[in-house]
């Protein structure tokens, strides 16, 4: 297996990040395009794996759509498949087909899909067999599972001859990214309706339109976290909005406490340091995916805060909560499990001059550690996972002229 090691350096000058385009912003819009019959004009598509892996699936439309490890694709396909009475298989890596999916085929059985599991119940691989006509127009679906399952539901909604009146229950998770799915409907003239928890969407036509997407706030938030961890520096991020449809914009507010000051300008966001004011507590129920890198700042700034809202980590690339364990455990630091769904970060100590970092096949993983560099050598095992989110994120990291080293384990 590849590896990669970055020298220590606490110290940069003022640096310009152009940061890739939102993996979230573009995989949505390229399912609407599908449902215009390809007639909208999408510009700045992410570089993310998981997108070139949905175009190239919704260009060549193959029997079988071999997602990879793309939960969002997985996802989205499946409801397009099924809704739009399209015969496919899908399937993808062993790590996807152990990832659930039997929330969304519940519903979409209820809608009238025809959809059987071809190995374990509840499971990929699948196969969507048809859609001979829309049962109901009212479904329930838990909105504290996975707000992609929600997602790919509403985006089909008005395209059903019935429209769809979908009532979320439960505690919902991730409500930003089902609000950016709304509002992403609405830029393709899409009319929705709220009623407490229901999302109403009338049967009405997509209108083709031009649209440009967003740079990814996601792989900006580790960019936030090295400047907090780092002794001096200053990072320009190109692309950036301040009123953004992504949830991960919220790591502006955080770090705005851990000692990085964030000003915008049109064409993006300039990041100084500022003291550490700290936090005590840290929800991430609609930010799950920021979890990672701010344990890590955390950790780093000394900083003892609780965390909830991290029920979905399990089930994401890789159990999330025991890579974190497991990993932070090298920096002698932690992610201590409390009462009622709680962590606690226990501060890095005694910090070692080296250290290597297990991906576990989780891009997010190896992102999320790289602000180690600040206090350590930092190496990397399986360098390429950055490939389904962010491919450039090595490049970007030499710009803070960083000799990167690759190497074998």
């Amino acid at each position: 297996m590849k590896t990669i090691a970055l020298p220590h350096k606490d110290r940069f000058g003022s640096i310009a990040i152009p940061l890739p385009s939102s993996k979230s912003e573009s995989n949505r819009a390229l399912i609407i395009n599908a449902l215009t019959n390809g007639k909208s004009i999408l510009s700045n598509l992410a570089e993310a794996r998981d997108t070139r892996t949905m175009v190239r699936l919704l260009e060549e439309d193959p029997e079988v759509y071999d997602v990879l490890d793309a939960g969002t694709t997985m996802r989205f396909l499946t409801a397009y498949a099924a809704l739009n009475n399209r015969v496919k298989t899908l399937t993808g890596t062993p790590r996807m087909c152990e990832r659930p999916i039997g929330i969304l085929v519940d519903a979409l059985r209820q809608l009238g899909a025809e959809i059987e599991y071809l190995d374990k119940e509840g499971y990929p691989p699948l196969k969507t067999k048809g859609f001979a006509g829309q049962l109901t127009d009212k479904i329930q679906i838990r909105g504290d599972v996975s707000s992609q399952y929600i997602s790919a539901l509403l985006m089909n909604a008005p395209l059903l001859p019935r429209g769809l009146s979908l009532e979320l229950t439960g505690k919902v998770g991730s409500q930003t990214y089902i609000e950016m799915t709304l509002e992403l409907m609405k830029a393709f003239g899409i009319a929705y309706r709220f009623k407490g928890k229901t999302r109403e969407v009338p049967h009405q036509a997509y209108v083709p339109t031009a649209f440009d997407v967003e740079s990814d706030w996601s792989g900006a938030s580790y960019w936030f976290s090295l400047l907090a961890c780092a002794k001096e520096g200053e990072l320009y991020l190109s692309g950036l909005k301040k009123d953004s449809l992504q949830g991960d914009s919220r790591i502006v507010e955080i770090m705005d406490k851990l000692g990085v000051q964030s000003q915008f300008d049109d064409k993006g966001v300039r990041l100084t340091k500022k003291p550490v004011e700290g936090l005590s507590h840290i929800d991430f129920t609609h930010c799950p995916d920021l979890a990672q890198t701010v344990a890590v700042t955390c950790a780093l700034l000394g900083q003892p805060v609780e965390f909830s809202g991290l029920e979905s980590l399990r089930i994401k690339e890789t159990d999330r909560i025991y890579a974190l364990q497991a990993e932070m455990a090298k920096i002698n630091a932690g992610l201590s499990e409390g009462q009622d769904g709680r962590f606690t970060i226990v501060p890095a100590k005694d910090l070692p001059a080296s250290v290597q970092i297990h991906t576990y096949d989780d891009h997010r993983m190896a992102m999320a550690f790289m602000p180690l560099l600040t206090k350590m050598e930092v190496i990397f095992d399986d360098p390429e996972v950055v490939n389904k989110s962010y491919p450039s994120f090595w490049k970007h990291c030499s710009l803070l002229d960083l000799d990167l080293q690759l190497g074998n384990a």
